[in-house]
């Protein structure tokens, strides 16, 4: 199908509220899976990371996806993704601007395409995906706290995102919305071969499309920990600039490593304590 037929989506961004990255897709998520080909064309776009800017300011976002459209102009359009996900507003802002790319767009699925990252597949006029590729789709996912009325407030105002979602899922595959709302509910994998039978992709990978570069395996799980961290960390409801310097001292990132104090020394033994009981992790 042609991404014309595809909604655009809107974006309504509210301050302070941000989406995370589920533990399960960080989970599933191997960094190393890239394209097999040696050196990219001038025409591909990659999503191998987290949707949105993580604590170094990497991660894949709408201003650096728009850059290299403008950048690759009025032609065709490669995008290579495996991600699990991350800012479902980045997300959906990076699928608008391939939605309105004006040449034909091919998105290819190495690995995994989970949430915000299975938002943005869709915006392809042809979806490859992997044999051993999944997508994953469920509802929006955030860390939130306060009382029954200001989370009463939180699970409303998330609603017309997961709306948007379905909308989009079912103009690209042509399925019920109700029987795709149910499916997020659920927080749905859908393999390759499924998804092809279910009108997510069009097709599936050549096997020698996909290249698991074990070189970078080490980089690769610190950086799935680093994030499965930010997470946690998230869920104890430390503020982003902290988790931000609990996970670059962790890493030995900075130089003010050694610095982070009893406060942050007590914060870590709390994640440690949530780790164990967190079997999924």
């Amino acid at each position: 199908m042609s991404k014309r037929n595809l909604p655009a989506a809107t974006i309504v961004a509210r301050p302070g509220m941000r989406t995370e990255t589920t533990p399960a897709a960080l989970e599933r998520w191997n960094p190393d899976v890239q394209a097999a080909s040696d050196g990219e064309a001038d025409n591909t776009i990659s999503v191998l990371d987290v949707i949105g800017a993580d604590w170094y300011g990497e991660g894949v976002t709408a201003k650096r996806v728009s850059a290299a459209l403008r950048a690759i102009g009025k032609r065709d359009v490669v995008v290579n993704i495996n991600s699990p996900g991350g800012s479902f507003f980045e997300g959906l802002a990076i699928y608008n601007a391939l939605r309105e790319h004006p040449a034909h767009v091919t998105v290819k699925v190495l690995g995994i395409a989970a949430s915000a990252a299975s938002v943005i597949a869709m915006a392809g006029d042809e979806i490859q995906i992997a044999r051993s590729g999944f997508l994953m789709i469920h509802n929006t996912w955030i860390v939130a706290s306060g009382d029954r009325h200001a989370l009463r407030d939180v699970a409303d105002w998330l609603e017309p995102f997961d709306a948007a979602a379905v909308d989009i899922y079912a103009a690209r595959t042509g399925m019920d919305a109700k029987e795709l709302a149910k499916m997020l509910d659920r927080e749905a994998w859908i393999g390759g071969n499924d998804a092809v039978s279910k009108g997510f992709a069009d097709s599936l990978l050549s096997a020698d499309a996909v290249e698991n570069r074990t070189r970078n395996s080490a980089e690769g799980r610190s950086t799935v920990a680093a994030h499965k961290l930010d997470t946690l960390l998230a869920q104890l409801n430390v503020p982003r600039s902290e988790r931000r310097e609990i996970v670059q001292a962790l890493k030995g990132g900075t130089r003010d490593a050694a610095a982070t104090g009893t406060q942050d020394a007590a914060v870590i033994a709390e994640v440690s304590d949530l780790l164990a009981s967190l079997k999924s992790i």
